[in-house]
């Protein structure tokens, strides 16, 4: 909420609330940019200071996720340089596993995609950030780490983007667990002072003006809101993303491809069970590179695997391309609504209570910071709620084509799950 220059930062409203606080479990839920991470990372750096031997832990979803985002935002905006220099100068942070103080106390950095670093210690202070990534299952599991017994009180912390109404932090507050706390744009100094929007907060909200459909209301208005028209009714992540694990060696493995430059490529290597279930386990996601540059990567993340046959958009020279490097594709099944009849297919519960397609957790190889930057999905599992029907027009019946925004890593599973279920060129009339 200001920068490291100064001894401790402006806080207003609900930002202000939590330092005080010491209700069990608090979250600061909010549009983007409303000052949550810099209030609650000044929490833990006072905490850090005052109580000698603390133990806080900073955790997200992904571990790699957090390099360019929340330990920037401690070192560069709650830090003063001379805490700076004495906590986090020398190491660079995307290998950082921790922030050593002179007395003792240590701030920890983890993600749940590595649960075994953060779960084998026990904390004073655990902060969340941006909740609605996991699952309340994990959020749970990491309370029962608050045990370290050098504060006067222990605390989950964390803070959010709102999702939709019906995701489990509403629910948990809901019921009285959990202490949910709202904040504005007006929050946050470096965007609104002295009653008027500063020049980097009219910039701000001008990016976030642009959004469109769900993410305008839930960044930029802050609204619980649900997906108006949202073509996979069936997607919930508490049933459709799950911990990442290798596939064995011995279940069959594909790749479908969506080109993009300015738009993002996306390149999905999914991998069949025994059973027919499909799982996304990586995922290239980017934007700015030409296709001779993904190609090395595509062949550097397949060495060592059988890939049974990779799916295509039909650009002829993007498609040439990879031909050139060795990569063979098949021009994808593009009729689209029946593609997107397949996919809702598979992400249905069969009897046993499991639909049969999956995400899992942390399967993109790196998140784009423009992509991040512009509030835009970095992968195809943040694709998915707000993944919408085009509003209809006078020569189109409602529910006929996806609105074309925000679609490329939902376009990709359609071609592989229209591919493997029979539709496309290569495997027309095969039984999976």
């Amino acid at each position: 909420m200001t920068t490291a220059t100064h001894s401790s930062p402006e806080l207003r409203g609900a930002c202000a609330t939590v330092i005080t606080s010491r209700e069990p479990e608090i979250c600061l839920e909010g549009p983007a940019g409303t000052g949550k991470s810099v209030s609650i990372l000044w929490k833990i750096h006072r905490a850090a200071q005052r109580y000698p031997g603390m133990r806080a832990l900073i955790v997200r979803q992904s571990r790699e996720s957090m390099s360019q985002s929340t330990l920037v935002t401690f070192e560069s905006h709650t830090l003063s340089p001379a805490w700076y220099n004495t906590l986090a100068r020398g190491m660079q942070r995307r290998v950082r596993q921790s922030y050593r103080y002179p007395n003792g106390s240590e701030v920890v950095c983890g993600g749940l995609d590595k649960p075994s670093k953060v779960m084998s210690t026990e904390y004073d202070l655990i902060y969340v950030n941006e909740a609605r990534e996991t699952t309340e299952e994990a959020y749970e599991d990491l309370s029962s780490r608050l045990r370290n017994g050098r504060m006067p009180y222990q605390q989950l912390l964390s803070d959010t983007n709102p999702d939709a109404p019906t995701h489990w932090i509403k629910r948990r507050a809901a019921a009285g667990k959990l202490d949910l706390l709202p904040t504005r744009h007006e929050d946050n100094p470096r965007y609104f002072s002295g009653g008027v929007w500063t020049a980097e907060g009219r910039r701000y909200l001008d990016r976030l003006e642009r959004l469109t459909g769900v993410r305008f209301l839930r960044l930029r208005k802050g609204i619980w809101a649900g997906a108006e028209g949202q073509i996979y009714d069936e997607w919930d992540d508490a049933v459709h993303l799950c911990d990442w694990f290798a596939p064995p060696p011995d279940w069959p493995r594909f790749r479908a491809i969506d080109f993009g430059f300015t738009n993002p490529f996306v390149c999905q290597w999914w991998a069949r069970d025994a059973d027919g279930r499909c799982y996304l386990y990586r995922e290239l996601y980017g934007t700015g590179r030409i296709v001779s540059d993904w190609a090395k990567d595509i062949e550097r993340y397949s060495a060592g695997e059988r890939i049974e046959w990779t799916v295509a958009d039909h650009d002829a020279e993007d498609r040439a391309t990879l031909d050139a490097a060795g990569i063979r594709t098949y021009p994808a099944h593009k009729m689209v609504k029946p593609g997107i009849e397949a996919v809702q297919k598979r992400l249905r519960k069969e009897k046993d209570g499991r639909p049969r397609l999956f995400i899992m957790k942390g399967c993109t190889v790196s998140r784009d910071p423009r992509l991040i930057e512009a509030k835009k999905p970095a992968s195809t599992a943040e694709e998915m709620g707000g993944y919408i029907w085009a509003p209809p027009l006078a020569n189109r019946a409602p529910k006929e084509e996806p609105l074309k925004i925000n679609d490329h890593g939902n376009d990709a599973m359609r071609y592989f799950v229209a591919e493997l279920d029979g539709m496309g060129h290569y495997s027309a009339g095969a039984v999976w």
